[in-house]
């Protein structure tokens, strides 16, 4: 007999090695950075969105920039998952509930680290409140596309 596990006595493989894996073998695959650009292009517009919804409430309204930034990610959350849902992962078959709450929960996920990027920038490098946001915003993207990718709207 052999020391080396069967296929029928395999271990596991642990989550974390599973998504690497994943990975991978998803950053191979040339249709995984085209649905990549037309995530790029809906957070375009989704982060135009974001910043003249955040801009108004700032300057036009005199709203606190954690509140505008909060008002701001609604609006633009609502764009992007109608986009993203038609366009981007065309997603039409899965279960538009579904698919909204998970995309929902994974921006929810990105806008918080978003906003502590936003503070940090704000507070700690003393950086104007627009400038600081557009720059909270690209450092989140990666983590909302990967989310809604293997998550919200998986095949």
């Amino acid at each position: 007999m052999s020391d080396e596990p069967t296929a029928t006595h395999a271990l596991p493989t642990p989550p974390a090695l599973r998504l690497h894996i994943r990975v991978g073998r998803g950053v191979r695959r040339p249709r995984n950075w085209y649905q990549l650009a037309r995530f790029a292009l809906v957070g375009a517009s989704g982060y135009a969105v974001n910043l003249v919804v955040f801009a108004l409430c700032v300057h036009s309204l005199g709203i606190n920039y954690r509140l505008a930034a909060a008002v701001a990610f609604l609006v633009a959350v609502s764009n992007n998952f109608a986009w993203n849902r038609q366009w981007t992962f065309k997603a039409k078959d899965g279960h538009v509930g579904f698919q909204a709450v998970r995309f929902f929960v994974v921006s929810l996920l990105a806008f918080a680290f978003n906003l502590l990027v936003l503070d940090l920038l704000i507070s700690t490098a003393g950086m104007a409140e627009v400038p600081a946001q557009a720059i909270a915003i690209a450092a989140a993207t990666p983590l909302n596309f990967v989310g809604n990718k293997l998550w919200s709207f998986r095949a």
